[in-house]
């Protein structure tokens, strides 16, 4: 649903703790300012339900609902949590504003909130799977005004989706750390190999292989 439309409202979806789209421009005026006039960084991270579309045509809308009300939960504890402002900008896309937080402490925190929504969609649904990914940009490191940093956190949004879904991504061309810094030539070349091979992007087969180590260590 393009942004800005109406949200369905009906009493299947719990909106609890969440603003509307208009409700969340205004608050969002509001951090923004009271944010830049103390120097602090404004952070938006703007999530999408990966498949939603394909989940309510397959399985019928309950299922979309439940993991819409899955999603609103989790993403409200965070929230409060947080002491961030959560929106619901679209039918299936939602927005974090977290004002004083800067970029690379959002990423990783929006990465920890993805596998919570996962989590959440996957314990709520009774058929079907729906994954979440998540844009992040920061001013003034990427805007200049709530309106831009909403068009770049929606840039990267699409970048994430652009990873095959399930994804955290920054504004396209913003690398948080560079590769090379943490790998060598020959484990890059290796990668880039691995990634055409199998027809993946080079931080799809990095995210996996990290997930991997995580779960490995979790359960240990």
């Amino acid at each position: 649903m393009p942004r800005g439309a109406a949200a369905r409202t009906d009493s299947k979806v719990k909106m609890d703790g969440c603003l509307s789209a208009t409700e969340f421009g205004s608050a969002m005026a509001q951090r923004w300012k009271q944010a830049r006039e103390k120097g602090d960084p404004v952070t938006l991270l703007l999530v999408d339900l990966d498949s939603l579309h394909e989940l309510n045509v397959t399985h019928g809308r309950d299922e979309g609902d439940r993991a819409i009300n899955a999603s609103l939960a989790a993403l409200a504890k965070n929230a409060k949590g947080e002491r961030w402002t959560l929106g619901r900008v679209g039918g299936d896309e939602f927005a974090l504003l977290a004002p004083g937080v800067a970029t690379e402490a959002a990423f990783l925190r929006a990465d920890a909130i993805r596998r919570e929504l996962d989590s959440a969609m996957a314990k709520a649904l009774r058929r079907g799977k729906v994954t979440a990914s998540i844009g992040v940009a920061s001013s003034p490191r990427d805007a200049k005004s709530p309106d831009e940093l909403m068009r770049k956190a929606d840039l990267a949004l699409y970048a994430a989706k652009g990873q095959g879904g399930g994804a955290v991504a920054l504004t396209p061309g913003d690398d948080m750390i560079l590769k090379s810094s943490y790998y060598s030539s020959a484990q890059l070349g290796r990668l880039r190999s691995l990634a055409e091979r199998m027809k993946k992007k080079e931080a799809v087969l990095l995210r996996e292989a990290l997930d991997d180590l995580l779960r490995k260590h979790e359960r240990s």
